[in-house]
């Protein structure tokens, strides 16, 4: 906060608001989060650890019972060397050689402990090493079968019961079981645990360096479009014109369309705005002319009032015109063509035109039914100023041209003087009239022009085989 004085020496606070340097980092944390790489990495981050984690329980747990299943291996072996050391003797007696095979069995706290039991859980012998431990309890198991269990304190029992006979006939049942810690089996999982993780990690990172270097690979299409429509923004590109992934090539094409469009558009408004402009200026010198005598020229100048009047709706109603092929309604070219012919004749009544109407009694079509008016309208009126008597109109679906199919076809012909080979490209000009001594602002054919192109269709002018006159072709896609 900053303290300034005003005229009256009275103190005043102003407070200085600096840039909040939290709000933007949290703007660029939003854009990032709504980036489609940053989407994409997440996810895929996401589904391997997700991955990863469940192979690695999966593993983990295999291992455990792989681990566990060697040491019950281990552990029926160690019976196994217990009942060889065994020897029922004749009075009943079970005695064990003390050179046992396993050398644990006679360290206290070794690991490995040795039990033998009868079945009414009198112990019968012990390893040295199970000094001051008690036995496992005695699982419910048949002579013959053998049993192994995780004890309290971690460790793993493997019980086998047998029934015993001497050379005399006497037998005895005993349960002979072999009790081991756990711990070297934790050991190995915990070790196997953690090289597993650590190459899992290693393995992830990779994995997600690859994927990230895929996904910049995958989406450099995107990234070079976004660059050429800066590029097209600054005005150093006119158009996409690099070569894109094929999914894209339909996103570029629209985008050329959409910025062709724009770009034909706003060159519409300009011309569109020269030409008003050059259109007013006879009128308004006519009026200027009437300026100092009003009263004597009243009804001349209402004249040029409603010629100025006409002039500007009709150039608004050209601005208008957008030239749009898809998104609009069906429009009949037939119907128009006979609505303005019905207008033309009583135009020209006094000069008595003929119209030969060659069109199908409905010729449906998607265009914007006013540039097909002042398509049609200002190519028919051309006719009939030029024409002797006779205009002749034709219209044919679906032409084909040139290897390319067009929707609309139309012809329109008259059997006047023609207008000469050198003034057919002059004429498309704007302000350029065939012959200066017919009424009109020489714009009429150059607005014909920039709506076929701008529809994407093609124009030609040629002199009629059949009328003598001058011939018009309209091809519309």
């Amino acid at each position: 906060m900053k303290k300034t004085y005003d005229d009256n020496n009275m103190g005043v606070d102003v407070i200085q608001q600096k840039p909040d340097a939290p709000f933007q980092m949290n703007k660029t944390s939003a854009m990032r989060t709504k980036s489609l790489s940053f989407r994409l990495l997440t996810a895929e981050g996401l589904v391997l650890a997700a991955f990863f984690a469940l192979v690695a329980l999966v593993l983990e747990q295999g291992f455990r019972e792989s681990a566990e299943e060697a040491l019950k291996e281990r552990l029926q072996i160690q019976v196994y060397s217990l009942l060889s050391s065994a020897e029922l003797k004749d009075n009943g007696e079970l005695s064990i050689s003390p050179n046992l095979h396993d050398p644990r069995f006679t360290n206290p706290g070794s690991g490995l402990y040795g039990y033998i039991q009868q079945t009414n859980k009198k112990l019968v012998w012990s390893s040295p090493s199970a000094i001051g431990l008690d036995p496992p309890p005695i699982p419910e198991i048949a002579p013959g079968e053998s049993a192994f269990t995780l004890e309290k304190r971690n460790r793993y029992a493997f019980h086998y019961r047998v029934i015993w006979q001497n050379v005399s006939g006497m037998e005895r049942e005993y349960l002979f079981t072999v009790v081991e810690d756990g711990g070297f089996v934790a050991q190995q999982v915990k070790r196997f645990t953690v090289t597993l993780r650590a190459w899992l990690l290693v393995i992830g990172v990779v994995l997600i360096l690859i994927q990230f270097s895929l996904l910049r690979w995958s989406l450099k299409p995107l990234r070079r479009i976004v660059r050429d429509l800066e590029s097209i923004e600054k005005g150093k590109r006119l158009r996409l014109d690099h070569y894109y992934a094929t999914e894209l090539q339909g996103l570029a094409s629209n985008l050329n369309a959409f910025i062709n469009s724009e770009r034909a558009h706003l060159e519409r408004y300009r011309n569109t705005l020269a030409d008003l402009a050059h259109s007013l200026k006879t009128p308004l010198a006519i009026l200027h002319g009437y300026a100092h005598s009003f009263q004597g020229n009243k009804d001349a100048v209402i004249e040029q009032l409603t010629h100025m009047d006409k002039i500007i709706e009709y150039q608004l109603q050209r601005a208008a015109a957008k030239g749009e092929t898809k998104t609009v309604g069906r429009s009949d070219v037939a119907e128009i063509i006979r609505k303005t012919v019905t207008s033309l004749t009583k135009v020209y009544l006094d000069k008595g035109v003929f119209f030969d109407l060659n069109i199908p009694e409905s010729s449906p079509v998607y265009y914007e039914e006013g540039d097909l008016y002042e398509i049609i309208g200002n190519l028919l009126d051309n006719a009939c100023k030029w024409c002797r008597q006779t205009v002749r109109v034709s219209v044919v679906l679906n032409q084909r041209k040139n290897r390319r199919n067009y929707a609309v076809y139309l012809l329109i012909e008259d059997d006047g003087p023609g207008i000469p080979q050198q003034k057919l490209s002059e004429i498309l000009k704007r302000g350029v009239r065939a012959d200066e001594n017919i009424h009109g602002h020489g714009i009429g054919m150059a607005v014909v022009n920039d709506l076929i192109d701008l529809l994407g269709g093609k124009l030609e002018g040629v002199p009629s085989k059949t009328l003598g006159g001058m011939s018009w072709s309209v091809y519309l896609p």
